[in-house]
Order: structure tokens, then sequence, then C-alpha cells
């Protein structure tokens, strides 16, 4: 059987929104835990996975490296004792960073961590990363359509038909980005909001993996109680004289190699590179 239902989460409302007294409990920079409200959110969001009939709900979670990203999945993952899997392909977009400024971060192992999060299962091995020198808009784009191409025939394939709806959690950008690929509609508008839900549902089955999804709900808010906040679209980027601005990458990494970087091709199995 194939993946016939995805749902995609943006994590919830981020303490350093709150206040700047805030520590990265990774010691990753840019790494900030949701506020208390942010918490709630994800609570809220689980609860709605609950609510709705369970052949409806989704049976694994794949979510970004990032703190607040497995703090949003988590009450999930608890509530519905679903896989937590982490995919760096999921992970923050960061425009290109200013040269001689070093590289963007970029999180740690599903192994380590399972320091902070023991529910994740870190059997899964991320078949994407992002370069870490950063992305313009088109290459975000990029990446979402290469990690979906590869990730949705790989889930079919390592588990065996089991999982036919299944939840992704990311950040606003990738959300709108994968959204957007996996439609076939670049140009598709919408904006995307705290711990919102993104729901899409296949048209046409294996091989095709992109392009072939029917968007039943763009950036939903109504199973949250305060609706959607802090919404963000492609709009928003900052573009000068047609091009995005640079951000600077982190001190002290000026030397370090971005790698890996793309789609992993070695962890996938090889019954599926035809398709990707």
């Amino acid at each position: 059987m194939s993946v016939e239902y995805i749902y995609i989460a943006r994590h919830g409302f981020r303490q350093n929104w709150v206040t700047n007294d805030w520590e990265s409990l990774t010691g990753l920079p840019r790494d900030p835990p949701l506020a208390n409200f942010g918490v709630t959110q994800a609570e809220e969001l689980a609860q709605f996975f609950l609510s709705i009939p369970e052949d409806e709900r989704p049976t694994a979670i794949f979510s970004s490296p990032y703190y607040r990203c497995l703090q949003t999945a988590k009450p999930t993952a608890e509530l519905l004792k679903l896989p937590l899997y982490v995919e760096h392909g999921l992970s923050e977009w960061y425009s290109p960073a200013a040269p001689g400024t070093g590289l963007h971060p970029r999180p740690a192992s599903a192994t380590d961590l399972r320091a902070h999060f023991p529910e994740i299962d870190e059997s899964w091995q991320s078949i994407y990363y992002p370069a870490r020198k950063g992305e313009d808009i088109s290459d975000v784009h990029d990446r979402a359509r290469g990690l979906m191409r590869a990730l949705v025939p790989a889930v079919e394939h390592r588990f065996g038909g089991k999982h036919r709806r299944i939840l992704l959690v990311s950040h606003a950008a990738t959300v709108i980005a994968l959204a957007r690929e996996l439609v076939g509609d670049r140009t598709l508008p919408f904006r995307v909001g705290c711990c919102t839900l993104t729901d899409l549902q296949r048209t046409d089955g294996p091989p095709k993996a992109v392009g072939c999804w029917d968007a039943k709900k763009l950036a939903d808010g109504v199973h949250l109680k305060e609706g959607s906040t802090r919404d963000w679209g492609f709009e928003d980027a900052i573009v000068v004289d047609g091009k995005l601005i640079n951000h600077a990458g982190e001190p002290g990494t000026e030397n370090e190699d971005d790698h890996p970087v793309g789609l992993q091709v070695h962890c996938l199995p090889t019954e599926i590179h035809a398709y990707i």
C-alpha cells in the first residue's frame, strides 16, 4: 500500500519571540525551544489528531532535527504512540551565507538528539541534507522536491506499506516549499502560522511522488484555541535589487566542510533509485 495522505505542521511559537533571554538546550546556535504558548499549541495539535477517526490519523512522524520541531512533534508521538523519525531534509531554510562569514548551523544526529527526546526512533537515517552554505528561494523548493521524490517511496518500501498517512513537522519556508512541490505549483500562495496544518491527499499512485497531491487544507489553524499566529510567507523574504539578501554564517565555522549535502542515495533502497 502507498502513502495516501500527508499532514504537514509548522512548529509552535518560539521562545526567542517572547524574550532574548533564552538558552539553546542542544548547544546549537539558532535552536530555540518553544515558548510556553508554543508548548500549548503542540498539545492542541496532538489533541486534534486524537479527536479524528483512527483511520484518518498519521501513523508515523518525520520531523526536522531542530529542537522546536521535535518539541512540537513530541505530544502527538506520545499521545498516539507513534514512531518519531528525524529527517534533516525538513530542516530550517537559511538564505545564502555571506562570503567569509562561515556556515549555517546543522543540528545533531538522531542518535544524539535522543538525549533530549527519547521518543526518537534512530533507525531512520536522514536521506537529505540542506547545504550549510544556505539556499536561495529556488534552492529550498528544489530541496523539497528532491526530498519528497525520495521520502515517499522510501517510506513505502521500508515499512511495507504500513504508513498510509504520515505527519511532517517543519518550518514555515520548508512547509510552503513542500506543499508547493507536492501539488506541483511553485506559485501556490499561502502563509503558514505556528502549529497550523496543511493536508494533502494523493491523486496518483506510485511511482510518482510529487506533483500528484491535492491540498485539502493549507496552513489551517482551526484546531488551535488562538488560531493561526505569527504567520510567514515567502513574500516576507528580503529581496534587494532582485536578489535575496545574504545572512551571516556562524563564527568559527569558516574552515568547516559543508558535508554531507543533498540526497543521500546510499541510504535509499536500490529498488527506488529509478524513481528519484
